[in-house]
């Protein structure tokens, strides 16, 4: 035994067999540090897309992880053989201790397995809405949308959610299966407006900003539905005719992606305007009160 060695089972109590496993799995520990850091060196180098390089990096963070515990297991197999009474009840502890920890952990299972999101989509969760940014083991986190925003458009926010929430909540994905959603613009003109003309004139509105995406939208259903049960009859752009008490409603509908409908509605509600600007016998509606006199309306 030399003199470090006696030196540390002297003060310390640890003898020299468990001195030698401790220095084999420091030594591990610093070749995977550095491994890891050359490795996602070279990644970040050599891969532009920022998709990509977040999926390398979490695989490279992942598989170094696995592989380290897998080398420390064989280090330590004769010692872990002596305390295997021990760990199992200081496993089934921890099992209550962590509860919390281990249903994040299945979640995050859940997330990479079933894929109800993943990077990148836009998803509504409990009363959060965001772009997934990040999938860890134990939460996930969003770039919030929305809120105190109006529109779909960020707030600025991150937020993290614990993964166990995937089995408590329902979750809405805007971008998954269809990829494109329904969007409504409702115009209310007056009872005196020429609503006939008035229809004609969004048709041809929401036509002109609404048709380009029908036919993406018709390819991405026919994916859809290989494998959801998603059918829709009609999906070229449409406006619908309702009364209201203030006037005639006028309703929109088109197919847009979920990132371009504050877009799609502005340019909208521009030619909307100009619609109104140009043409005397079209007014737009709002609640209004209106007194009846009899005499004045030629009634007793």
């Amino acid at each position: 035994m030399n003199f470090p060695s006696q030196w540390i089972a002297e003060q310390w109590g640890i003898s020299p067999y468990t001195q030698v496993k401790l220095l084999y799995t420091l030594i591990v520990f610093l070749l995977f540090l550095i491994i890891r850091f050359f490795s996602i060196r070279i990644l970040l180098k050599n891969v532009e897309e920022v998709k990509d390089r977040y999926y390398w990096t979490r695989a490279i963070k992942y598989t170094s992880m696995a592989l380290f515990l897998m080398i420390i297991v064989l280090i330590w197999l004769s010692e872990l053989a002596s305390i295997a009474t021990f760990l199992g009840l200081v496993s089934a502890a921890l099992t209550i201790a962590l509860k919390d920890l281990i249903v994040n952990a299945a979640g995050w299972l859940f997330i990479l397995v079933r894929k109800p999101f993943s990077v990148g989509d836009r998803i509504s969760i409990g009363e959060h809405r965001g772009d997934v940014i990040d999938v860890r083991i134990f939460q996930f986190t969003l770039n919030e949308i929305g809120n105190w925003v109006d529109a779909d458009q960020s707030t600025g926010r991150i937020i993290h959610i614990p993964n166990g929430r995937v089995f408590l909540e329902p979750q809405a994905n805007y971008t998954q299966g269809f990829s494109h959603i329904w969007n409504e613009i409702g115009v209310l003109i007056t009872f005196e407006s020429n609503w006939e003309k008035a229809k004609k004139i969004l048709e041809d509105i929401v036509n002109q900003h609404g048709a380009s995406f029908t036919k993406s939208a018709e390819q991405r259903l026919i994916e859809a539905s290989k494998k959801y049960m998603i059918l829709y009859n009609k999906l070229t752009p449409i406006v619908y005719t309702a009364v209201k008490d203030s006037g005639v409603m006028l309703t929109m509908r088109y197919l847009i992606t979920p990132r371009r409908r504050r877009t799609s509605e502005q340019l909208i509600w521009e030619d909307v305007l100009r619609m109104v600007a140009d043409n005397e016998d079209i007014d737009l509606a709002y609640p209004t009160q209106r007194i009846f006199y009899a005499p004045e309306e030629n009634k007793e």
